[in-house]
């Protein structure tokens, strides 16, 4: 549930990408359902095992803003934090009082040589396909984008920054569109189902649960009523 939620708080979020769970089932082979029959008379746990991503591209809408991006393949911006280099996929950028170039939590973000910084009497911001960035006084630089081995090893560092141990890669077969964003990935209506699911299934369970123990405060009531006979 707890995943859930996060998933629908973030909804609206750019460059969010959605969780899930991975289960394991435990098959009990003596135990069964004396009321049912077939398959369905066997009883199985399961167990949370994991997390995963869902790193699926989310729709890419016009924002109007000169400094959005939106990726259009399997890339990765790089940002430059106080921990190290992240990567994200929300491109709602800005420039700070210093000029350099910056997501909405004023981390910088990174090109091929480093940070892009643009001064007061530049004009005319062009961001190209290939990430190269151009104003009135001529290319500034091309943002770096990378792409990796293994996706499902980047980890969250916040709402939409990741973070891993694995080399990035020089992405490939990446177009960025500029006045774009790329909204978060996750499925309201889909989450909407699983929640009501997770919500039964809850109720369900703490209902047998509560007639298990009804069951052994009657069966001890009578058996101390016995005894006092």
């Amino acid at each position: 549930m707890d995943v859930l939620a996060n998933n629908m708080a973030n909804m609206n979020t750019a460059g969010y990408k959605s969780d899930g769970l991975l289960f394991e089932e435990h098959l009990i082979p003596n135990a069964r359902m004396t009321d049912m029959s077939g398959r369905n008379a066997k009883v199985s746990f399961v167990q949370d095992v994991g997390q995963f991503r869902n790193f699926s591209e989310g729709s890419i809408e016009q924002s109007g803003g000169e400094l959005d991006v939106a990726l259009s393949g399997e890339g990765w911006l790089v940002v430059q934090t106080d921990q190290g280099e992240r990567y994200t996929r929300n491109g709602q950028l800005k420039l700070n009082s210093e000029g350099q170039l910056v997501t909405n939590a004023g981390d910088p973000v990174l090109g091929d040589g480093g940070t892009i910084g643009f001064s007061p009497n530049e004009s005319g911001i062009e961001i190209a396909t290939d990430g190269t960035i151009s104003t009135s006084s001529g290319t500034k630089g091309r943002l770096r984008i990378v792409q990796f081995e293994n996706p499902q090893a980047l980890k969250k560092h916040g709402y939409t920054l990741f973070k891993t141990d694995e080399a990035p890669l020089p992405a490939e077969d990446i177009r960025v569109l500029q006045g774009m964003i790329e909204r978060s990935n996750v499925n309201p209506i889909m989450e909407m189902t699983r929640m009501v699911e997770t919500v039964r299934a809850y109720t369900a369970v703490t209902s047998s649960i509560d007639s298990a123990h009804q069951l052994r405060r009657t069966a001890i009531e009578r058996l101390g009523d016995t005894r006092n006979a």
